[in-house]
């Protein structure tokens, strides 16, 4: 047997005491998501498993989608935005929603989107499910906040917007 051969059980089981020590120190060292990444990643997952490309943040449409959902602070009511973005918007009883609650929510909407008929269907809403899949979209910025009720309100803006008649989101 040479040297090496004999020497690697004990280097295997050094590493395995090496390692476990470590690892609880890894995980209580894990970075938890940054608000973006919180929005960002949901949404490029869901665009990947339609073969799109991801979405890059933007900070100008992240900043109008605060501003406005601080509008909202007081009703929480789901009342769209006025200009030439796109926009999904979600409210939550409670304070306990997440980014991901919400793209989860829109992204649900595509088992009432029929691709060939390019519809939603009937007494269905999807178009919050194609606006994330636009793919001509190419960025997003969102925005969550407690209402005054203590409900949760999140907004996102897309550019350029989806949604356009008579075209296919993919």
């Amino acid at each position: 047997m040479s040297t090496t051969t004999k020497s690697l059980p004990c280097l295997l089981l050094a590493t395995c005491i090496l390692f476990s020590l470590l690892l609880p120190t890894m995980a209580m060292t894990a970075k938890p998501m940054s608000n973006i990444e919180q929005f960002l990643i949901p949404h490029n997952m869901v665009r990947a498993r339609q073969g799109l490309p991801p979405l890059k943040w933007s900070f100008y449409l992240a900043n109008f989608a605060k501003s406005y959902a601080k509008q909202r602070r007081g009703d929480c009511a789901l009342i769209h935005s006025s200009g030439d973005l796109g926009e999904n918007i979600f409210w939550g009883k409670g304070k306990q929603w997440t980014p991901s609650d919400a793209v989860a929510a829109w992204a649900a909407e595509k088992s009432f989107y029929s691709y060939q008929s390019n519809t939603c269907l009937q007494n269905k809403d999807c178009l919050h499910y194609t606006q994330m899949v636009w793919r001509a979209t190419t960025m997003v910025g969102c925005a969550r906040i407690e209402c005054r009720s203590g409900d949760t309100f999140i907004t996102c803006n897309y550019y350029p917007h989806g949604n356009v008649i008579g075209q296919r989101p993919y």
